[in-house]
């Protein structure tokens, strides 16, 4: 049986070192590279009960995940791994378990954290709850 490893991408350092770490140790798997819009972050600002702004936003961070996948990709092509793409829309730790379990995933791997700063302790460490909630094994890099 084929397996199905999920790396939760964003644009954080410790994603990369996950992409990284996965496409060594499980380049035989299928890859799945996971990018998620988080509407959270349109809510931290002011103008986003302007209804312009928020689809501003969205298209903005819509281009933004398309771009970080592109990067993904070429991160796998120069490592000589194929990869799939999955660009979502959610609130991070919950979308991570959610598509694991929708999609018949065998493992998890995430970076440390993205955020920093006041908004990690504020909302959390995503790595965190990915691995209290996950229905498989979650390899955390850091």
């Amino acid at each position: 049986m084929e397996r199905r490893v999920l790396v939760a991408y964003d644009d954080s350092e410790q994603s990369t070192e996950a992409l990284e770490f996965a496409l060594r140790e499980f380049g035989d798997a299928t890859l799945v590279v996971l990018t998620i819009v988080d509407p959270g972050e349109a809510n931290s600002r002011r103008a986003f009960s302007m209804p312009t702004f928020a689809s501003e936003w969205y298209e903005e961070a819509r281009e933004d995940a398309e771009a970080r996948l592109g990067e993904a990709t070429e991160l796998a092509t120069a490592a000589g791994v194929e990869v799939e793409t999955e660009l979502v829309v959610g609130r991070p730790s919950k979308t991570i378990v959610e598509y694991a379990r929708e999609h018949d995933c065998d493992h998890i791997v995430t970076g440390s954290h993205g955020r920093s700063g006041v908004s990690r302790i504020l909302l959390g460490s995503v790595a965190e709850t990915v691995v209290r909630r996950s229905p498989v094994p979650v390899t955390v890099v850091r």
